[in-house]
């Protein structure tokens, strides 16, 4: 896939060339799962797999949206409800530039994306900052002051049009990743962090495809927040879960379920911070990752047993390091970290088996970590620094 297919594909469904071609990737997160909603830290980096959204203006009232093998979404940017389709990224995404002020109505545009779908790699993250970016272009108007208002809009776009009530790490790193580096985020103040990673990561995509809206994503969001009022209660200058001890939740008398779901996002954001000094010392990778799925696993209960399977494969293999699942869980992917030539002699055997045990076809591809969203083409502006951001 590439900007070309997004610009053929929008040329054959409309009749014209489009104004921009834009494109954000996918991510794999290294460490700090659901911690983002709850004022952690995360460590994610972007990966090579991108979407590209080709657009231009339309008439009014003729948003159309038109993706390979999804049927077309037509709206108007004007609706404030969701249609429950794939283009509610997009339409949710417009919706917010609007409202701070782009001068964007109603447009035509094309997706193409090699990012697999329901994959915890982020798609539709890369869709709504894809889409942001292309339609700042279509508008002709240096209009935003910062890229944070970009990747804000994207995330308001899925939390509250949407319906999924996710955190700004998604966003984030599809808009702000650098290659050769993860971006360390603290998400209760938004600062980032550039850390050297060029090291590869076997992504293994268990093709269990999940959907956020319909999966225990909002349920454990909800179960996060009873804890933390909880904790309140009791130390009211706590600014997040995350920043919880675990000497204080000691101290609050919760159901069982309410305290491991705490005990996980405490834990876990601890785990990024000693993740990121591991990277910058050469220290030991594997412990942490192992310790984190674990805690998916038994604590926050969002692993599945195909996910649990490749994590214990993978580590009976020589040169292994670690290896969790990836994502929000309930399906998706799992990465692995080790040796190189390690990764990629595993990949072939473990697909394999994989197949025979759980019958179906999985994916595994090494990826490193790569840049995030950028303008691919554009008739007026031809890169991302042009757009005045």
């Amino acid at each position: 896939m590439s900007a070309s297919a997004a610009a053929e594909a929008f040329k054959v469904a409309f009749g014209h060339e489009p104004t921009v071609v834009s494109s954000a990737p996918g991510r794999v997160n290294l460490i700090g799962e659901h911690t983002d909603y709850n004022g952690g830290q995360v460590l994610p980096i972007a990966i090579g797999q991108r979407t590209w959204v080709a657009m231009a203006r339309a008439p009014e009232g003729e948003s159309s949206a038109v993706s390979q093998g999804q049927p077309t979404g037509r709206f108007s940017v004007a609706a404030e409800r969701a249609a429950g389709g794939w283009w509610d990224y997009v339409h949710g995404t417009l919706r917010e530039l609007r409202a701070l002020g782009v001068p964007i109505d109603d447009v035509r545009l094309a997706v193409s994306s090699d990012l697999p779908i329901g994959a915890g790699l982020s798609s539709s993250a890369a869709l709504e900052v894809a889409t942001a970016l292309a339609a700042v272009v279509t508008a002709r108007d240096r209009v935003l002051d910062r890229w944070d208002d970009l990747a804000l809009a994207a995330h308001r776009a899925e939390a509250q049009f949407v319906g999924v009530a996710c955190g700004v790490m998604d966003q984030t790193v599809c808009t702000y990743a650098a290659a050769g580096h993860a971006l360390r985020i603290w998400c209760d103040t938004g600062r980032r962090e550039h850390v050297r990673f060029d090291r590869a990561v076997l992504v293994f995509d268990t093709a269990t495809p999940r959907d956020l809206r319909s999966s225990r994503f909002n349920e454990r969001r909800a179960e996060c927040t009873v804890a933390f009022e909880a904790l309140r209660r009791v130390d009211p200058s706590l600014s997040a879960l995350a920043d919880a001890s675990a000497s204080l939740l000691a101290e609050v008398t919760l159901p069982e379920e309410i305290t491991r779901r705490a005990r996980h996002v405490i834990t876990e954001s601890q785990r990024v911070s000693a993740f990121a000094i591991a990277l910058e010392s050469g220290g030991s990778l594997g412990p942490l990752l192992l310790s984190s799925h674990e805690s998916l696993r038994t604590d926050f209960e969002c692993s599945t047993p195909e996910l649990d399977w490749v994590v214990e494969e993978a580590m009976r293999w020589p040169g292994i390091e670690g290896a969790r699942l990836t994502g929000a869980g309930w399906g998706g992917c799992a990465l692995v970290v080790g040796n190189e030539d390690d990764l990629r002699d595993l990949a072939e055997p473990l697909v394999d088996r994989f197949a025979a045990r759980w019958k179906r076809s999985p994916r595994a591809w090494l990826t490193f970590a790569e840049d995030g969203a950028d303008i691919d083409y554009a008739q007026e502006r031809g890169s991302r620094a042009q757009v005045g951001l």
